[in-house]
């Protein structure tokens, strides 16, 4: 093969590269992780300046790709205007959002081409991202200490939902179990009732986010020793870390939290709230004598703070039923938002329930420049969600949209490893490469 290079390319519109200084300028990523936690990680890095490219081949890519040839009525909610157009591979909207700030690469890793090529991009870039079933790295010859041997100060990072040992480590992991195996389906829902899951899966976000945190201490723990390292993270204990109270209050007080709703167990009042309007909710959370005190004022139920029923947090807890009655009544004649505004006027925390498109009306979220535009090919200009810090001085952003399958092939094995376009015909006429899934094909 070609002699490789070190250049770094960012991606921006018009669809052409060029270079970028941000916090993670210079630094290459090797994504081999597929569905959210893994992708989510990579993504991180991505808008933080780092190259990333993530590695599918035209036999197996990405699931949250969808299918290569659309199924009528299967997940039309994948697709803008529920249109799979004629590539719906890469028009799903859950892969575009997770895999944006990335160039994307098919490569055969069962071919001895593809095996070679990948240990290439191997000797060149700085972390590897993979978040496969324990083993499966290892049988494509790509594990750590293969790994490391072609470039002595890798970063490896493997998300397996159950961590890389331990007896349940070759378990199948998805975000439902991973929600009840980390202890919060335990207490989410109403006492005496089915557990409810969150609607979202916060463990493979919060699996995504840890990784990245611990990639970038392990780049910085490279830049003062010179030495790479192993991460060993697992999804599980990731979102279980987020619940430290479950684990404290059975450790010292022996008691196995339940169940209790929107409910608070230290605080009243402490819930959700119809309002005006279809299915429009406020929630409100009440800590203080003060703050309690403010929203009788703010209900037009000033009595209230004197009755004994409601006159401290802890006979407050004793009487939620009738209070949130009383609260209930008068968020019922009231406009959400309008309610918001008022009972945080007087320092109550309260907030509007809001839906996705609410969501995107937000003036807030606007003036603060959450949401950006995404131009894709396949897809056009739509917004995404932005990032939820901002750094004064090297400001971070969606760079790029999320790669077609295979739309880098040739920037990354001509550019990067230098190979010529009669090596990459030769390529991807026996499918090594491609940007076409070979199930679609006649």
């Amino acid at each position: 093969m070609a002699s490789t290079t070190t250049k770094r390319w960012a991606y921006t519109e018009p669809r052409q590269f060029e270079l970028e200084a941000l916090p993670l300028d210079g630094i290459r990523v090797l994504d081999f992780s597929h569905v959210w936690a893994g992708p989510f990680c990579a993504r991180l890095l991505g808008d933080f300046g780092a190259e990333v490219i993530k590695v599918e081949s035209v036999s197996r890519y990405d699931p949250e790709r969808g299918p290569a040839k659309f199924i009528p009525g299967a997940r039309m909610r994948l697709y803008p205007d529920g249109e799979p157009g004629e590539r719906p591979y890469n028009r799903a909207g859950r892969f575009n959002s997770y895999n944006r700030s990335k160039i994307g690469l098919t490569l055969d890793l069962r071919s001895e081409d593809g095996k070679d090529l990948m240990r290439n991009l191997v000797e060149i870039s700085d972390v590897v991202v993979e978040n496969f079933s324990v083993g499966v790295m290892k049988r494509l010859g790509l594990d750590y200490e293969k790994c490391r041997k072609l470039r002595p100060d890798i970063i490896f990072i493997a998300l397996p939902g159950f961590g890389s040992d331990g007896p349940e480590a070759g378990y199948a992991a998805y975000g439902l179990t991973q929600e009840a195996m980390s202890g919060l389906s335990g207490i989410t829902g109403y006492p005496g009732e089915v557990p409810i899951d969150t609607g979202v899966f916060y463990g493979d976000p919060t699996g995504g986010l840890f990784g990245a945190t611990a990639v970038m201490t392990a780049l910085w723990h490279r830049r003062i020793t010179g030495e790479g390292q192993r991460i060993d993270l697992s999804q599980r204990e990731a979102f279980a870390s987020i619940l430290p109270e479950l684990v404290f209050d059975y450790t010292m007080n022996d008691r196995v939290q339940e169940s209790i709703g929107n409910r608070h167990p230290q605080f009243a009042p402490h819930g959700v709230y119809p309002c005006l309007g279809d299915d429009a909710w406020l929630a409100i959370a009440v800590k203080s004598d003060k703050q309690f005190r403010s929203l009788c004022e703010a209900i037009e139920h000033p009595t209230l703070a004197n009755d004994l029923r409601y006159s401290s947090g802890s006979n407050r807890l004793q009487n939620q039923d009738e209070l949130d009655r009383i609260i209930g009544e008068w968020t019922r004649q009231q406009d959400q938002h309008e309610a918001m505004r008022l009972l945080q006027s007087q320092r109550i925390p309260a907030g509007a329930v809001l839906t996705n498109q609410q969501l995107l009306e937000d003036q807030h979220f606007e003036a603060r420049g959450f949401f950006e535009e995404v131009t894709h090919p396949d897809v056009g200009t739509y917004r995404d969600i932005g990032m939820p810090w901002k750094l004064s001085d090297t400001p971070v952003h969606a760079r790029l949209p999320a790669p077609g399958l295979g739309e880098h092939n040739d920037n990354v094995l001509g550019e990067i490893l230098g190979l010529t376009a009669d090596e990459l015909c030769s390529l991807e006429e026996r499918d090594v490469i491609g940007n076409v899934p070979l199930n679609t094909r006649e």
